[in-house]
């Protein structure tokens, strides 16, 4: 008699997602825990986005910026380099010149930026602002505008811009990712209040902040988990989105990823040690229960890409 192997049931699903026009990526729609293929429904691989800037990127360590090269100095480049090159599932734009204490570009700039971007390439785009809580309610506002059409994904609405950034998700119909600061309670709240204005719950990317390996992963983790587990377990509608987890701008700027061989030689090889750092930190938000990722360096991506398909 054949042994039947036991399965775990859920009752929630996580909501299906899907972004961009003439190409689409379509992420979450499962109804069990990351991966377990085995015990129900994981119609979609999690879908990773590699990141851009609207300018060269000057905190960004040698060993990303010279896989890029001379791209990254214009946005328009980059995106088709990732796209043509490095075969991108999706792009994501970080507006990071716009913050007060950068260039302070303003919110037309960031429009144009977005509509040069957009009219170049083929697949989805992702529009971050600069994590200036003021300044993206308005650049986030002209972005989403300058995207109108195109299924885009805005972001990120916090609690201090989240009516601002929501309406104009909204108003064009955009997909909106919703970041909260690490704690399930106000992960569920901002959920709320942005479903209370009438944005589409199944239009919702939930970003519970992400963290680097050595530097708060497992507290990351443990809340993104607990997140999915409430999707799933109890049905919890307002948990149900699927997840985020931007690594890169966490990664790449910790010790590990920029210490240098001369200063640290039992560390091993820069380069390798960061793709690594990258590669590990982006799996452990995979068995979190992250959908959808935004990295940095292709060795990197191509690293994860294999541990998905081999999961």
């Amino acid at each position: 008699m054949a042994l039947a192997a036991p399965k775990e049931t859920y009752a929630g699903r996580v909501f299906e997602v899907t972004i961009g026009t003439s190409k689409t990526a379509v992420f979450g729609g499962e109804n069990v825990l990351p991966f377990h293929k085995f015990d129900g429904d994981t119609p979609h691989k999690p879908v990773i986005a590699f990141e851009i800037q609207d300018v060269a990127p000057e905190d960004w360590p040698d060993t990303v910026k010279e896989v890029y090269g001379d791209a990254a100095s214009d946005p328009v480049k980059w995106a088709l380099y990732c796209q043509n090159n490095l075969n991108a599932q999706a792009i994501a734009l970080r507006l990071i010149s716009t913050h007060p204490d950068r260039e302070n570009r303003s919110a037309d700039d960031a429009a144009k930026t977005v509509k040069a971007v957009l009219d170049s390439i083929e697949v989805p785009l992702i529009i971050l602002g600069s994590n200036n809580v003021e300044k993206d309610a308005t650049v986030l506002v002209a972005a989403a505008e300058a995207a109108s059409s195109r299924n885009c994904v805005i972001g990120k609405a916090q609690e201090g811009n989240y009516k601002t950034i929501s309406a104009a998700a909204m108003a064009q119909n955009h997909k909106l990712i919703a970041m909260s600061d690490l704690d399930i309670n106000l992960s569920k709240q901002l959920g709320i209040l942005i479903t209370q204005m009438g944005f589409e719950k199944e239009r919702m990317i939930a970003d519970p902040m992400c963290s680097a390996l050595g530097y708060g992963l497992e507290y990351t983790y443990s809340v993104m988990e607990r997140i999915r587990l409430a999707a799933l377990t109890q049905n919890d509608v307002i948990m149900q989105p699927p997840m985020l987890a931007d690594i890169g701008m966490y990664v790449w700027k910790v010790k590990e990823t920029q210490a240098s061989e001369a200063d640290l030689p039992k560390w091993g090889s820069l380069k390798e040690r960061g793709i690594a750092w990258e590669a590990v930190t982006a799996g452990a938000m995979l068995l979190a229960g992250a959908e959808l990722l935004i990295m940095r360096h292709p060795d990197a991506v191509r690293s994860v890409q294999k541990f998905i398909e081999e999961f």
